[in-house]
């Protein structure tokens, strides 16, 4: 089973998300229309600015894990490395 491991983010350098799923247009869109209330809803993080792949949802857990234990200059630096513009990815998964 295919999963994947995001980033969202309110605007570029602001508030960041990171998330794991294994239907990613469906939890983004979740996410864009305020579906699901907490942390993403409060601080309006709705734009997908980095996406990896994983075979197993067992390795998207992990590595959204480790994300998470990332400093965020380290987090910023990987979204700018694929994505140096914070263009918003969803367009291109849908």
């Amino acid at each position: 089973m295919t999963a994947f491991v995001y980033i969202l983010a309110s605007k570029r350098n602001g508030t960041l998300y990171v998330g794991s799923t294994t239907s990613l247009a469906r939890r983004i869109f979740e996410h864009k229309t305020e579906a699901v209330k907490g942390f993403t809803q409060k601080y309006n993080v709705k734009i997908l600015v980095h996406v990896e792949i994983f075979p197993s949802l067992e390795e998207a857990l992990q590595r959204e894990k480790n994300l998470k234990d990332w400093q965020r200059n380290w987090k910023l630096e990987l979204i700018e490395k694929d994505n140096p513009t914070w263009r918003d990815l969803y367009d291109d998964i849908v």
